[in-house]
Formats: C-alpha cells, structure tokens, sequence
C-alpha cells in the first residue's frame, strides 16, 4: 500500500463533467490498495472572478480581506469533489487548510507555509477516507486565513506530501507533462519523460506555468518525487527527481514570460552604498528583483535597471521615488510592455557556445535583445512582449529542429 498525493488545478475541476472526472481518476487510484489524499485548486476562472468582484467594491481592500474572499473558490471545490466521489460509492471528507493543518505566516496573498500539522489528515485515513484538502490556504498564528499567492496549491500538495512522506505526489495539469516548449505555442514542441529539480525549478521561476517555483524548491528540500501529467488523457507524465538523464541534453526547454517590468533608475551619485540601499528598500517591500543591469558610470552618475513581476510596479515605483529624491538621483522610469524569453538546461554546463546560439537564433528573427542574465544552467533575455512568442519559436527551432 501506497500514500499518494494528487493536485488538481482550476481546469481539471472547471466543471460537472471534470469533477466527475477528476473524481473518477482518485476512486481508481484509491481501489488500488492505495491511501490518496487531494489537493484542489478552485475551478476554472473563479478565482479571478472573485477578484474581479473585489475590485468593483473596493479596489484598495484590505489583502486580509482578500484572503478571506479567495480562500472560498476551494470550499468549493473540495465539497463538490467529496460529493462526486461518494456518487461513485466511496467514502470522502473535504477538509480547509486550517483543518487540514496547515500553519502559516501572516503575510497575506503571499504567506509562506512555517508547519503542517498532519494529524486530522492521518485520523481521517485511518478511518478509509479520501481526504480533499483546500488548497493555497491556511491559518495564520491570529487566527486569520492566509493564502499562499497564484500557484499555492501546488505548493500545499507537496507540503503535505512531505509531511506525509508520501510515495508519490502527482500534480495533474491540463498538459500531459513538462515540453521543451509550450506546446500551445510551438507546434513540434515535445514531452520529456523526466527532468531534474534544479532545472524544472528555474523554468518554473521563469515562466513555464506547469508547476509553482516554490512547490519545486520544496520538493527538492524534502526529496518529494513529482509526476506532472493531464488529467484529461491517461498518457504517461514527466518525472520531476533530483538527478535525470535529460542532463545529458543540452538544454531542456525554453521559456517565457510576460507578467514582468522593466524599472529603471537613472542619474545616481556613483558612490558607493547606493545600490545596496536601493535594493535593501525594494527587499522590505517583498519585491523580487531578477535581471540587474548597472550602466559604467558617467558624469558621477550611473543608472541601474533591474526586472520585477509586473503587478509590483506601483509598490516598487511609489518606494523608489521617494529614494530617489532623498539621494539627489534623476527619476524613476518603467516599463511594462517586454518580457523575458529563456533556455535552461542541465546540459549547458559542459557545452560552450550555448548563448551564442541563442542569441544567432534572435538575430535571424530580427529581436532586439535589452537585458541578458545567465546562471550555470540558463540564460534569460528580456525582449519586447509583441515578439515574444517569436523569440520562443526561433529559439526552440534553433535548438530542436
């Protein structure tokens, strides 16, 4: 007998029909002699639907109360999901994070999980139940409901699958695994039948919406095996393991993403300290900086460009003006009209010539390139956002064809 955690996002539950599905798939896993406990996101677009309606009240709520309203869409979700497997004639109980034990920090929209308290999910097993957690949620050290930020549930399925020590933790998405491209996108894209943490983590990092960063980064911690596959097909998925034979490749697969800006800071006194305060300022803020660009100083003054996700831009630019007035800088620029198109792979270590390759492929498709960062497993460039599907195309061909 095994323990296995299974996750199902919004899609796979978007409807009647996927929940009896998804339902379907837990109920065959579990006749096989195995314990199963699921993690569901809530379905289809409600989640931005419920955002939606919080901002036709009050578009500067409270992100406490914002919790409170999110936290709903998987109530939802897991009660339907518990009555479509007691249709099927098993026995479920759906549990909400805090009952599910999960402990978090008090950051709301984006807490971080501190324990999971797994003991009512153990009595409920006990008792031959499948047990449906509430995803992205749980309880802060007040009392209040947290939530975990876009992608939580990921991140809960594997905590749990840690606590647990389960077997296996399966994350059902609406692709059959992780490609060497978006399939949606890049028609000859291609399944890999395996990759590693380290380089499912970047591209989890760097926009490939399979899984969420720190579902991968907590994975790797705690040795967790993933299975990423469909739950609309019974094709076999990708294994996501701590060392893999796609090491060998060159690289794994290119990425992209839109949901980052460009910020600019120009005309600061070039005198040392400046740019660790500036960045100590953007830290307090929980903003996440990624590509940083410092110009050769002119005239005394240098300027610093840097990345950050797009919904960041006006906490970043409303702390950074105020900096940049008290250090006699020159202004504060942004903008959100690029993205960041990436490879990554494990392969690139040992292999020269990797990023002249890259860019060759951007040069023969006429992308101006305004950013570079590169890692010993990835190299990022930041591009205008209309040429990105392109760059991601010309790329892929250029490495795979």
């Amino acid at each position: 007998m095994s323990l296995i955690v299974q996750k199902f996002g919004g899609s796979s539950v978007a409807d009647a029909e996927r929940v009896m599905n998804v339902a379907s798939i837990v109920t065959d896993t579990y006749a096989k002699g195995n314990d199963v406990v699921v993690v569901v996101s809530a379905q289809g677009d409600t989640t931005d639907d419920l955002i939606d309606k919080a901002n036709e009240i009050n578009p500067k709520a409270s992100k406490r109360e914002k919790d409170m309203l999110l936290a709903a869409g998987e109530q939802i979700s897991i009660s339907l999901l518990a009555m479509a497997i007691e249709k099927l004639g098993y026995h479920a109980v759906s549990l909400l994070g805090w009952q599910a034990g999960f402990e978090t920090s008090s950051a709301h929209t984006s807490a971080r999980i501190k324990r999971v308290d797994a003991s009512r999910i153990k009595r409920e097993i006990d008792k031959k139940n499948i047990v449906i957690v509430a995803g992205f949620q749980g309880l802060s050290k007040y009392g209040d409901i947290t939530t975990l930020g876009r992608g939580g549930s990921d991140t809960s399925a594997v905590a749990i699958a840690a606590a647990m020590h389960a077997d296996l933790c399966q994350i059902f998405t609406d692709v059959e695994g992780v490609y060497t491209a978006d399939p949606r996108k890049v028609k000859n894209a291609s399944k890999l039948s395996e990759i590693s943490y380290d380089e499912m983590l970047e591209l989890a990092t760097l926009g490939a919406q399979v899984l969420n960063n720190r579902s991968v980064e907590m994975a790797k911690k705690y040795n967790i095996e993933l299975e990423v596959l469909s739950s609309l097909t019974k094709a076999s998925g990708t294994i996501v393991k701590e060392k893999s034979k796609m090491e060998k490749m060159l690289i794994s697969s290119v990425a992209k993403d839109t949901d980052v800006a460009r910020i600019s800071v120009t005309g600061i006194p070039n005198v040392p300290g400046l740019a660790f305060k500036l960045f100590t300022k953007l830290s307090a803020k929980d903003i996440n900086v990624d590509i940083i660009l410092q110009s050769i100083g002119h005239d005394g003054k240098k300027d610093i460009t840097f990345t950050i996700a797009k919904d960041r831009i006006d906490d970043a630019v409303e702390c950074l003006n105020a900096y940049v007035e008290a250090i006699g800088a020159h202004e504060v620029l942004f903008d959100d009209t690029v993205a960041k198109v990436s490879i990554v792979g494990a392969g690139m270590e040992s292999h020269a010539g990797v990023a002249a390759k890259m860019f060759e492929a951007l040069y023969d498709a006429q992308i101006n390139i305004q950013m570079i960062s590169t890692s010993e497993i990835k190299v990022s460039v930041l591009i205008d956002a209309a040429d990105a599907d392109k760059a991601v195309s010309a790329i892929h061909a250029k490495f795979f064809d």
